[in-house]
């Protein structure tokens, strides 16, 4: 990475994506979440790959690493598995980083949104003064509170508000992680404990962090819900097909294409939030093309649809409602199958069965009905 005073020095990133980010309420890693049609992680990533990063790495969770490998390895970017904390995944990352790196700018994932101008800033007060810490003053009255009542009223003069990245000398950061034990909210603190000053750089009040729902909606551009529902009657000489795999039984449903009601589901309600008509509109049933038709080949137009629109499914909750046959070993094989024809991970398909108690035409075994809602952003 080429600095103001002339100097290539080598410079590595660790962008840590390695948390669960249970605060947004997905059911899915946040890191994983698309903006603009591409996931926050990689956002963070390609960030420090346009600033001219030299070494870039990705601390991702066990269950998440397989798949931001993909997005790494498209900008050129190393994984690491991460730790049970924060701390513990910067150790990890910064027992990785190749011998001849100088400069180490250690970042939040979640700060998808972070400027050339604030990684450079870090990096360059890293390097003449040994830590660079991007910060930006509070624009809040702040406060002391215990037992829930204001004890003190600090002026704002010289409170700042800490970000990332935080930038350091190499060899200074990784001595503050060998001497200083236990987990911190941040590297500022262990590098000050290991005897070090942490220097502010130039922050921005754009780098804001995704942490809840709300932080998805600001600055994602907005998320749209919708919902669907199926039902078909179950017949003799016919598959019993769901979510796009044959599931052994006497009878299937009945219907134009194979009926699949839980697809059909899911469809109606990713065109129900992309404001498109419904699957009786767009797929017929007196259209002789669609007859005996795979629901699953239909489901990937639906996805071709709203990828015009330039949306994408961030979350699927559906619920099969059958008397017969139980369903609970085959629901893995459906997310699986549902995920793959999206385009999206498995974990952002949830699927769910449940019987009627032996009520209705379906609880006395006539017909299987199937209720979807998503979630869809831009």
């Amino acid at each position: 990475m080429k600095y103001k005073d002339g100097k290539d020095r080598h410079t590595a990133a660790i962008v840590l994506c390695a948390g669960k980010g249970e605060r947004t309420g997905l059911g899915y890693n946040k890191m994983l979440f698309r903006i603009s049609g591409r996931p926050v992680a990689e956002h963070s990533m390609k960030a420090f790959a346009d600033a001219g990063a030299d070494d870039i790495i990705c601390v991702a969770s066990p269950a998440d690493e397989e798949v931001l490998r993909e997005y790494a390895d498209e900008i050129g970017a190393r994984v690491c598995t991460g730790g049970d904390t924060r701390t513990d995944s910067v150790r990890r990352a910064l027992d990785v980083l190749l011998p001849e790196t100088e400069i180490v700018l250690i970042h939040d994932g979640a700060r998808p949104f972070v400027s050339r101008d604030v990684i450079c800033a870090a990096a360059e007060s890293a390097a003449a003064f040994g830590s660079g810490i991007a910060a930006v003053p509070s624009t809040d009255a702040v406060k002391t509170v215990e037992n829930g009542f204001i004890t003190s009223s600090p002026p704002k003069s010289g409170i700042y508000m800490a970000q990332t990245p935080q930038a350091f000398s190499v060899r200074q950061i990784k001595d503050a992680y060998a001497r200083i034990s236990g987990s911190y909210g941040d590297d500022a603190e262990v590098y000050a404990l290991a005897g070090y000053k942490p220097r502010v750089s130039e922050g921005s009040y754009a780098n804001r962090k995704i942490t809840t729902a709300a932080d998805l909606v600001e600055r994602g551009g907005g998320l749209r819900t919708g919902v669907g529902y199926d039902v078909h009657r179950l017949v003799e000489d016919r598959d019993l097909i769901l979510g796009g795999i044959y599931i052994p039984f006497k009878k299937g449903l009945l219907g134009h294409s194979d009926a699949d009601v839980l697809v059909h589901a899911i469809m109606d309600a990713l065109l129900s939030a992309a404001g498109l008509p419904d699957i009786g509109r767009i797929f017929p049933d007196n259209d002789p093309d669609y007859s005996l038709c795979s629901s699953i080949l239909m489901l990937g137009h639906v996805a071709r649809l709203l990828k015009q629109r330039h949306l994408e499914p961030i979350y699927i909750s559906a619920v099969v409602m059958a008397e017969k046959p139980k369903l609970a070993k085959f629901i893995p094989r459906m997310r699986e199958h549902i995920a793959r024809t999206l385009g999206v991970s498995d974990n952002v398909v949830n699927i769910g069965a449940t019987t009627t108690e032996k009520t209705g035409v379906i609880g006395e075994g006539k017909a299987i009905a199937a209720e979807a809602f998503v979630l869809v952003g831009e």
